[in-house]
């Protein structure tokens, strides 16, 4: 089996990379270690890259179908990575995760309409349902010893006869939090019961640490399956988010078609050549990269845990169950978010502010750890500098 160095000091400057090259933008200073976009430092896999070169030699680059080895390809990976089977016929598209959530809300609801988030969640979530103009409910999630949990009866007391869908992060994000199956199912019935539609972001689901295991939604039972649609990718697992390609998993054949005609009103169903290539390679050769590169960041994340506990003990990290993205609480530190972020700044770290994950991310902040483990320790030596 071959090894991979994940150890690898890659420069991502001047190659129009969001969470470098936009570094002045963000922070103000181009002198900060960005750990904050969700990408990962290390190579993109060397078969996906031979798989884009060889497509290169083939000098026409015109229009693509996505044909039965890409499909197929997703199929295997859900059976064997998720023991979850899944027929053909479910598999649908989207340029990205938050574009397929976005077009869901756009499919299955009507402008006014309430539809449930539960922060701390991904900021883009929030834009998805003003910005089509529905209505944001806020469903908090509880923390409880230190994890995340549904807040079952805030989200009873919440539903309304004009509540639509809910959007589910499984796993979290930022909170790294893999549901387990009595919470989804609970969570579902609920949802069922109130004839309320989920749609579950689920592209995380393939970075889950040692001793937890990703529970798909709809696998939970056909009645479930029902009554979701799932969003999943490539893209975090395999460092591939230029090539804009997600799948959808819509069980239900009346939403699947309803969901279809939106995807091809806007002629957006194609995709493009590379994406689609390197999503099908990835998948099918891909596994012991992925497994190696879970195990570096284990280890990444046991060397944040032992350098804050040993260092800054102020700073609590959440543990993380699942993700590359790690929730770091300041609380003690007795700061605004605004001088938060200004000494991290300061101090020549770039991370993402956790007031945009909702208003219950006050006194957080999320870092990135799929990097190498030198530019990890050179990041929080500094936050050691600026706290302790």
């Amino acid at each position: 089996m071959k090894k991979y160095n994940f150890d690898e000091l890659v420069d991502r400057t001047n190659t129009n990379s969001l969470k470098y090259d936009a570094r002045e933008q963000v922070f103000g200073t181009m002198d900060v270690l960005p750990l904050w976009v969700a990408d990962m430092d290390f190579k993109t896999p060397d078969f996906v890259m031979d798989a884009l070169r060889k497509r290169l030699e083939h000098e026409v680059l015109a229009y693509t179908f996505r044909g039965d080895s890409y499909s197929d390809a997703i199929l295997n990976w859900l059976e064997q990575r998720h023991d979850w089977k899944i027929d053909k016929e479910w598999l649908s598209f989207s340029p990205g995760v938050v574009a397929g959530l976005t077009l869901a809300i756009e499919t299955y609801s009507k402008a006014g309409d309430e539809v449930i988030l539960q922060p701390p969640v991904y900021f883009p979530f929030f834009d998805s349902i003003k910005g089509t103009g529905r209505k944001l409910v806020e469903n908090p999630l509880k923390l409880q010893n230190g994890r995340y949990t549904f807040d079952f009866e805030d989200l009873k007391r919440k539903i309304t006869p004009n509540t639509k869908m809910l959007l589910l992060c499984n796993p979290q994000n930022p909170g790294g939090m893999v549901w387990t199956r009595e919470e989804l199912t609970q969570l579902a019935t609920i949802c069922l019961e109130n004839n309320v539609l989920i749609i579950s972001d689920e592209i995380h689901a393939d970075l889950v640490f040692d001793g937890y295991k990703h529970i798909p939604l709809a696998s939970l039972s056909d009645e479930i399956a029902d009554n979701c649609v799932v969003l999943m990718s490539g893209s975090k697992t395999f460092n591939i988010a230029g090539l804009t390609t997600s799948f959808v998993v819509i069980p239900n054949k009346r939403l699947l078609v309803r969901y279809n005609r939106s995807l091809q009103v806007p002629h957006l169903h194609m995709g493009n050549i590379f994406g689609s290539l390197a999503l099908e390679t990835a998948l099918r050769e891909g596994a012991d990269w992925v497994d190696q590169m879970m195990d570096y960041l284990q280890e990444n994340y046991r060397f944040l845990e032992t350098f804050l506990k040993e260092k800054v003990p102020q700073i609590v990290p959440m543990k993380p169950e699942a993700t590359y993205l790690i929730w770091l609480d300041f609380s003690a530190c007795k700061l605004t978010d605004d001088e938060l972020n200004d000494r991290l700044i300061n101090a020549g770290v770039g991370l993402n502010r956790g007031i945009q994950f909702g208003t219950q991310g006050k006194g957080y902040m999320r870092i990135n750890i799929a990097c190498p483990k030198a530019t990890l320790e050179q990041a929080l030596i500094r936050i050691e500098q600026a706290f302790a």
